[in-house]
């Protein structure tokens, strides 16, 4: 077993400041080191073009812009790497699982990667200047892999394919924007139809009012519709699909067979958690072993995150840290049935 660690981080303020004190905790760290290392590996794969993604993030996100800018500034690099790390556009995406279930108020979401991807970083961040405040995983520290926010909105995402890629948005850079700018699942699914998106996701919705879809989003459509169940392929858009999607329709099996005994929150999240269920999933050699599970409840806007299986999950109150109030969580810390860590954890893998 391989113990991991998150990070807790809280900040209030604008998004630069933002960008400057990320930028500070990064400056020696061994994420921003192993990140160096990953691109310069991965370059070739990797194109930036400065005038689109400025144009794009001016247009959708502001916000996320400035936080960049104070990325840049803090860690002295130029422009082009400050968006190559942290912008969220043309960049390459590894292959991933993932499992969502939702139920009467509540999303829970299983992350499926592989431990060397993830961040080790768990944000709650209220911008002064503009957008909503929201607390989540991150991802490419500017990206949320999943999330909510001030309203109540909650955003997970699943992978479904890569294949017939577009210049676009990666699936974590969408969840933020989504988060920070949203309030209902209808404003999201709005929002949802003019990014440029550059692979395939469903992208999982529940807002305060108990609004629940599924998108199903490629580079080329999306498509809306209701589920209590969502894994890594599409029902609508199946022209879409991978070739083989064995696994994912068993998980997607699963969860579809208990809700139908109306789960708690409680009972859904150990369904998700529990390593026995055959939802959580262990192959993270093949970037598809359960890393986190998150339940959301927005209408009391509290989250349930835990690292790795049959874990006890920390409780967070979003409602009260809205409002001011601190949370005395440094760390979140776990075990996983794997070899490697977090990409904050270790130099070298």
């Amino acid at each position: 077993m391989k113990k991991v660690i998150s990070d807790v981080i809280q900040f209030r303020g604008s998004h630069y400041d933002f960008g400057l004190m990320q930028g500070d905790l990064l400056l020696h760290s061994s994420l921003m080191q192993n990140r160096k290392i990953l691109y310069e590996k991965l370059k070739h794969k990797f194109i930036v073009d400065l005038p689109r993604v400025n144009s794009l993030l001016k247009n959708f996100a502001p916000g996320i812009q400035e936080e960049i800018q104070g990325l840049q500034d803090a860690l002295n690099i130029t422009e082009e790497q400050a968006f190559l790390y942290f912008g969220g556009y043309y960049t390459a995406y590894p292959t991933s699982g993932c499992s969502i279930v939702t139920g009467s108020n509540f999303l829970i979401r299983n992350y499926d990667n592989d431990p060397f991807s993830y961040d080790g970083r768990f944000v709650l961040y209220k911008p002064t200047d503009s957008g909503f405040a929201t607390i989540g995983p991150t991802m490419l520290v500017t990206g949320r892999m999943d999330g909510m926010n001030e309203k109540g909105l909650v955003v997970g995402y699943n992978f479904v394919n890569t294949k017939n890629r577009i210049d676009g948005f990666v699936c974590n850079m969408i969840g933020r924007i989504l988060l920070e700018r949203c309030a209902t699942t209808r404003e999201a699914i709005d929002l949802l139809n003019e990014l440029p998106h550059k692979h395939s996701f469903n992208y999982v919705l529940l807002d305060a009012s108990n609004d629940a879809v599924v998108v199903e989003a490629s580079p080329r459509r999306i498509a809306i519709r209701e589920t209590l169940a969502c894994t890594n392929h599409f029902h609508i858009l199946t022209d879409e699909n991978r070739y083989r999607m064995e696994d994912s329709m068993a998980r997607e099996k699963i969860i579809t067979s208990a809700q139908q005994h109306n789960l708690s929150f409680y009972e859904a999240f150990q369904l998700m958690n529990g390593v026995e269920n055959g939802v959580f999933a262990k192959k993270y050699n093949a970037w598809d072993g359960t890393i986190h599970t998150a339940g959301y409840i927005p209408t009391e806007r509290k989250v349930m995150f835990a690292l790795g299986g049959n874990a006890l999950p920390i409780a967070f109150d979003f409602a009260s840290w809205i409002n001011d109030k601190n949370i005395a969580i440094s760390k979140i810390k776990g075990q996983l049935d794997a070899t490697a860590g977090f990409v904050n954890e270790a130099i070298e893998r």
